[in-house]
């Protein structure tokens, strides 16, 4: 396979939403603490978030003021920026972040909490063409590597094979949010997903687990009760 094999590991409602409300009621912290727990026992070479999530988890909103950076001009056949080989740690935090919106104060995740399935993952940066130039010098200044996929959307079969011919990766959690779990969705390149369900129904405020969805087919693999009312499910891809 020229691409890692991804898992979507979502926590979501009997209603299959994932992001909302619903997340702070008490019937669903049974849910995200099986989340976590989870997320650091799969193991994988990383998670991929959007820039609403990551945004939402880590950079608090902060932005750089640009205006001091000089645009960098890539050669049009090479334009991703990486670091040596020994400077890169094998976990990564990886930002599909189409414009170049988010503010990262350092190339690891400084998790709150410490958690080992969070912190201290090394940045990459996902971008498009539409992504400021100077931000890229932005980048550069901080040694978060980057790739393009993409002019105005990104490619999602591009991005995966880039972080697997150069980067390396076999395995990557999808952790969302909703817009770009349908871009994978959509690409056909979610191989499995990890859904840990909270015995709550979230309403309609609340985004889906795929925005934009299309057809797919899976095979449940198993089903697990974490007590509390919380199932987890696993799906594979059908063949």
């Amino acid at each position: 396979m020229n691409r890692p094999y991804i898992i979507c590991h979502m926590v979501t409602s009997i209603d299959g939403k994932v992001t909302g409300d619903f997340l702070f009621r008490p019937e669903a912290e049974k849910a995200t603490e099986i989340y976590y727990e989870i997320n650091r026992e799969l193991k994988c070479n990383g998670f991929i978030c959007g820039r609403v999530t990551m945004e939402g988890s880590f950079t608090g909103g902060w932005y750089p003021d640009l205006s001091k950076y000089k645009p960098v001009e890539h050669d049009p056949v090479c334009r991703d920026y990486m670091l040596d080989e020994k400077d890169m740690t094998g976990f990564y935090a990886i930002a599909f972040d189409p414009k170049g919106k988010l503010g990262w104060k350092s190339n690891r995740i400084e998790d709150p909490d410490g958690d080992p399935g969070y912190d201290g993952a090394q940045i990459i940066e996902v971008l498009t063409e539409e992504a400021d130039k100077r931000y890229l010098a932005y980048l550069q200044e901080l040694d978060i590597p980057y790739i393009f996929a993409g002019e105005k959307e990104i490619d999602v079969e591009v991005a995966l094979f880039k972080l697997k011919s150069i980067i390396g990766l076999e395995n990557i959690l999808l952790e969302g949010g909703s817009v770009v779990n349908g871009y994978f969705q959509r690409a056909g390149v979610i191989d499995e997903l990890s859904l840990v369900v909270s015995p709550v129904i979230a309403g309609g405020e609340s985004k889906p687990l795929f925005d934009g969805s299309i057809i797919n087919d899976f095979r449940l693999n198993e089903v697990k009760d974490c007590g509390n009312g919380v199932l987890w499910t696993r799906y594979k891809k059908a063949e």
